[in-house]
C-alpha cells in the first residue's frame, strides 16, 4: 500500500488525542491521590489552580466555538453542515439511511449515562467520577476517529466520519455527565456543547440535502481532504503485519523447543 503523509486535520486530531490523554491521566492521579491518599479532590485540586482550570475550560470552549464556523482545519465530517460546502450532485434524491441508528444512540447514550446519574445523586459516585468520565469520553473521541468508531461499526455503518450523521454530537456526547456537576464552568461548557448539538440537528433538518452523499458531492471520497480512512487503513495493515510477525515468532519458538 502507497503510503500517504498525515493530512493537517488529521495531524490535529492527533494533537487532540495527546493532550486529552495528558489530562485524563492527570486527573486519575488526582483521583487517586484523593481516594488513597486523603488528597484533596479533584475539584478542589483543579479550583485551587484557577489559571489551569481555565485554560482547560478554555480550550474546549474554542474548540466547540470554531465548530460554529465553516474551517479548512476541521474534519469535513462536521463541515458539511455548511452551505459553502454544498457541492450539488444533480440528484433530488435524499438518501439518509442511518437517521434511525442516530436516535437509537440518543437513547441509548442517555440511559447509559443516567445510570451514571442515578448513582451520583444516591452518594455512590462523586463530583471526581464524573468529571473522570468526561475525560474518558474526550480520549475515546478521539481514538472513535483516529481508529475504531464502534457507533459507525455497529449502529451508524456509515464509510466513514464524513458522512457520520452524528459528528456534532460529541462534545455534547463529552460532557454529559457535567449535568451532574453544577458548576458554572461545568454548566457552562455542557451548555455550549447543547448550542452546537441544536444547531447541527436544525441544519440537518432545514437542509438535509447537504447531509446526504447523493445529493452532496462535498461528502465523496473525490473531495475528501481528511483521507482518514487510507490512514486506517494503513494501521491495520501494520497491525495485521505485527499479528502475521508474532505467529510466526511462536512457531519459530515452538520448533525450536
Amino acid at each position: 500500500m502507497k503510503k500517504r503523509k498525515l493530512t493537517v486535520v488529521s495531524t490535529l486530531h492527533y494533537i487532540r488525542l495527546i493532550y486529552r490523554s495528558a489530562l485524563l491521566l492527570a486527573l486519575l492521579v488526582a483521583y487517586i491521590a484523593y481516594r488513597f491518599q486523603n488528597g484533596p479532590a479533584i475539584l478542589t485540586k483543579m479550583e485551587n489552580r484557577p489559571k489551569i482550570l481555565i485554560v482547560i475550560w478554555a480550550v474546549f470552549m474554542l474548540e466547540m466555538l470554531l465548530r460554529f464556523f465553516p474551517s479548512h482545519y476541521e474534519s469535513p465530517g462536521c463541515q458539511k453542515q455548511f452551505a459553502r460546502n454544498y457541492i450539488k450532485s444533480g440528484e433530488t434524491e435524499i438518501v439518509i439511511e442511518d437517521n434511525y441508528a442516530a436516535v437509537l444512540i440518543a437513547i441509548l447514550w442517555i440511559i447509559f449515562n443516567g445510570v451514571f446519574g442515578a448513582l451520583h445523586m444516591a452518594g455512590i459516585l462523586d463530583d471526581g467520577i464524573m468529571i473522570l468520565l468526561c475525560s474518558v469520553y474526550s480520549v475515546c473521541d478521539m481514538i472513535c476517529i483516529l481508529f475504531f468508531c464502534p457507533f459507525q461499526s455497529w449502529f451508524m455503518k456509515n464509510k466513514c466520519c464524513s458522512t457520520c450523521r452524528i459528528y456534532n454530537w460529541d462534545y455534547a456526547m463529552m460532557f454529559t455527565p457535567l449535568f451532574f456537576v453544577p458548576r458554572i464552568y461545568s454548566w457552562s461548557l455542557l451548555a455550549m456543547s447543547l448550542a452546537l448539538f441544536v444547531r447541527w440537528e436544525i441544519t440537518f433538518f432545514r437542509h438535509p440535502e447537504r447531509f446526504s452523499e447523493r445529493t452532496n458531492e462535498y461528502m465523496r471520497c473525490a473531495n475528501c481532504s481528511e483521507k482518514l480512512c487510507v490512514h486506517k487503513k494503513q494501521l491495520k495493515t501494520l497491525w495485521k503485519e505485527i499479528e502475521a510477525y508474532t505467529e510466526k515468532r511462536i512457531r519459530f519458538l515452538r520448533k525450536g523447543h
